[in-house]
């Protein structure tokens, strides 16, 4: 089970199954709709997907008919996406999961059109908190 909330913590989401087909998507409306170079996206089963709501702070926005972003109102925190041509599955924004996931990406998408300021290569340095000009004393 994969448990996941918004940033707020209004909706919260559980997943009783596995997530497939995980991939980072470099498309010009995943960047957009998360802000950042990229989105890491999965699909799940609706019949496995459950939100838990209570004060239906949960959203959409329909940027094409039939294709809905859901998000949390209060945050903003994209939740998923839905797509009426294939109700049973949802695509999930991993970035909102708690839990370790054991699926892991299988590929990088649209990179034609990802950000010109990303470097999918790049040797950059990893810390485990800010970067040291970042850090207080």
């Amino acid at each position: 089970m994969y448990q996941g909330s918004c940033l707020c913590g209004a909706v919260k989401v559980e997943i009783s199954g596995a997530i497939s087909d995980i991939i980072h998507c470099h498309c010009s409306l995943c960047r957009k709709n998360s802000g950042t170079a990229y989105a890491t996206n999965g699909f799940i089963n609706m019949d496995e997907f459950k939100v838990i709501d209570p004060d239906r702070k949960l959203n959409f926005f329909e940027f094409k008919p039939g294709r809905k972003r859901h998000f949390c109102r209060v945050c903003a925190s994209p939740i998923y996406s839905s797509n009426a041509d294939k109700p049973s599955k949802l695509r999930i924004r991993l970035g909102l999961l708690d839990s370790d996931i054991v699926e892991r990406p299988i590929s990088h998408n649209f990179v034609s059109s990802k950000a010109n300021w990303d470097d999918l290569d790049a040797n950059l340095p990893r810390y485990d908190k800010f970067e040291p000009a970042r850090q207080k004393n």
